[in-house]
């Protein structure tokens, strides 16, 4: 089986890999602008940046290498919510998601040797309605910080979520089943 590369710092990512049984991947992280042009929806912006990032790891990576990379952003009404500069941006956001349902979208992208595919995931997060004393205590923990909706559901995050409908794996960043799906047209088998 050829060398997968993982294009992608986050150590969720690294970790779904692993829980899905590929333990011998490289990480290498290409420099990306994450930028995207105007008037594309969720699912195409995501798709987009991955196709980006792809593109940036290509030149880090050997033709025969499968690269895989992905983004994933937090949408509330359409409009994207990424990773807060402070806390009174975490305590924002956090304040507009409660009551009330978003929708995460991860873009991945798997590529070797000048053949690509791209595909899409999107999950729908209900949180249940919280009070600001206990959103204040959550940001005070750190863990909201360094993520894109200022929240992780694999973290002390799950408290505020009511429930989801679509892909659980999706939210922590890395789409597993769909990843799986996509490595299997390039090679990669899982239950072999």
């Amino acid at each position: 089986m050829a060398k997968i590369v993982l294009a992608s710092g986050s150590p969720r990512r690294q970790e779904l890999l692993q829980r899905i049984g590929i333990t011998d991947f490289e990480v290498r992280v290409p420099e990306t602008a994450e930028s995207y042009p105007d008037g594309l929806t969720p699912r195409q912006i995501v798709e987009y940046i991955s196709r980006e990032k792809a593109d940036a790891a290509a030149e880090l990576c050997g033709a025969d290498e499968i690269v895989i990379t992905a983004d994933t952003m937090v949408f509330l009404d359409d409009q994207r919510l990424g990773k807060p500069v402070d806390e009174a941006d975490a305590l924002r956001m956090l304040t507009a998601l409660q009551g009330r349902h978003h929708t995460v979208c991860t873009g991945v992208t798997v590529r070797q040797d000048g053949r690509s595919i791209t595909e899409s995931e999107s999950t729908e997060v209900y949180f249940r309605p919280v009070p600001e004393a206990e959103l204040r205590g959550y940001i005070a923990t750190g863990e909201p910080m360094d993520k894109a909706g200022a929240y992780g559901i694999q973290g002390k995050g799950a408290l505020l979520v009511e429930k989801i409908n679509g892909d659980f794996f999706n939210v922590m960043g890395l789409p597993v089943l769909r990843l799986s799906r996509m490595l299997s047209q390039f090679g990669v088998t899982f239950f072999a």
